[in-house]
């Protein structure tokens, strides 16, 4: 018993002191990047396991940098290979190379309210306004506010608290997370009017329960599922002959019909057609930052933007700054993935299926099935192709750095190439053969 007693004294006095493994230059730096507190943690546990007998003294400064975060968060970067285009889990759209430079402007000091010609106040975010306008052309004016449901819950807020809301009974949708938009819209002071029944509306059940109390009609896009067999809906040209204004939700972010969503709306489309306001997601099919888009006709959009509740709804500046850069620069991510030809990802997975079977991976090549995700476009397939793995897999490369996550099917792991821009492809190839070293072959 003394001896191990006397052992363990001897570990304590051989671990080196805190200040003295925070000295070495690897841990200088660290703390420069990630700051102290997080830079002492991998510290102190690399001291524990010196004293438990784990590392030798003179390891446990390389133990501490080994066990350094990436980032001082604990959100970890993760390569998209599900096939899902605008993935929820994964924090939706990637925002594109423009917005992530506009995104490090926006952290410092900017002019997001300051006029530096006059040296005055200026008005708020007007870049991404005028990005917003002019992508929307038949939108006599825009709003952003923080998310899809802020948008719609300021309409209904502004311009019905007290009074009546119209709205399909087949389009009382759940949005994702438990939130119901029925729920949204009473928290905001709205009754609701339900018509028709859960599969089949028509206009005539809409002006049967417009009356003097009905502040809107609204129109909801059930963007995610899909009822098909015996159904009828009523369209916003429809909706826009009764005697109120028409607001419809269309809730992707889609501002132009795209070839490959013929189904979907978007929001010029749905103005033209008559709606008064649209409200959608920045962070979906428009591909850029969480946000809230609220276009339509110019005085309720003003009204909206002066009601007092708008100020809790206000975006930063680095949304506005994102915002802007996605409407303004290159394609962004979502789109490139929406448009990429089935031929080339194929050609891709055949070509990095061949590179792992080189290292004895067994990995192969076939098309698959990819989905636009994020509450859009419910039922569309878009033709992909994809990397194929044992199922054994899966768990490795999520533990990886960076992450990858996949799908599996049919008792495989499938790297869908769809949501992996080519310029990843090098990435995914090393994270596979880590995993594969990692599982023995």
């Amino acid at each position: 018993m003394p001896k191990t007693t006397d052992a363990a004294a001897d570990l304590r006095r051989a671990t080196p002191r805190t200040d003295a493994v925070l000295a070495d230059p690897r841990l200088v730096a660290a703390v420069a990047r990630l700051g102290r507190r997080l830079v002492k943690d991998a510290v102190t546990t690399a001291q524990q396991r010196c004293r438990a007998g784990e590392l030798a003294p003179e390891e446990v400064a390389d133990a501490a940098v080994a066990a350094l975060p990436e980032a001082a968060t604990t959100l970890r970067r993760v390569v998209n290979a599900t096939g899902v285009v605008v993935h929820t889990n994964l924090g939706r759209a990637p925002l594109s190379a423009a917005a992530l430079e506009a995104l490090t402007l926006a952290a410092g000091p900017t002019d997001v309210e300051l006029d530096l010609a006059t040296g005055r106040r200026g008005p708020r975010g007007s870049g991404a306004l005028a990005a917003l306008a002019a992508a929307v052309p038949d939108a006599g004016g825009v709003h952003v506010v923080n998310n899809g449901a802020a948008a719609l819950a300021l309409v209904t807020l502004g311009l019905a608290a007290g009074r009546n809301v119209v709205l399909a009974r087949g389009e009382m949708v759940e949005i994702g997370d438990g939130f119901r938009i029925p729920e949204l819209l009473e928290s905001v002071g709205a009754t609701l009017r339900e018509v028709g029944t859960t599969n089949r509306v028509r206009l005539e059940d809409y002006a049967a329960a417009v009356d003097d109390d009905t502040a809107f009609v609204l129109k909801v896009h059930p963007s995610n599922f899909l009822v098909s067999g015996f159904t009828s809906s009523v369209p916003v040209g429809e909706l826009s002959r009764l005697p109120v204004p028409v607001v419809a939700d269309i809730g992707s972010g889609l501002l132009a019909p795209h070839p490959r969503l013929p189904d979907e709306p978007d929001a010029t489309t749905t103005l033209r057609a008559g709606a008064a306001l649209v409200t959608a997601s920045g962070d979906k099919l428009l591909g850029g930052p969480q946000a809230g888009l609220l276009l339509g006709r110019a005085d309720l959009v003003q009204a909206l933007r002066r009601h007092p509740f708008a100020r809790a709804l206000r975006v930063d500046k680095l949304t506005l700054a994102a915002l802007e850069a996605t409407l303004t620069g290159p394609t962004p991510p979502v789109r490139a993935a929406l448009e990429a030809e089935p031929a080339e990802l194929l050609g891709r997975a055949r070509a990095l299926a061949a590179r792992l079977a080189d290292d004895a991976v067994a990995a192969g090549a076939e098309e698959s099935r990819a989905a636009v995700g994020g509450g859009g476009a419910p039922g569309v397939e878009l033709p992909s192709a994809a990397v194929t793995l044992p199922v054994r897999f899966a768990t490795m490369l999520r533990r990886g750095t960076p992450a990858v996550v996949g799908r599996v099917e049919h008792d495989r792991l499938l790297l869908d190439l769809r949501t992996v821009p080519p310029e990843q492809d090098e990435e995914l190839v090393a994270a596979v053969r880590a995993a594969a070293a990692a599982l023995g072959g």
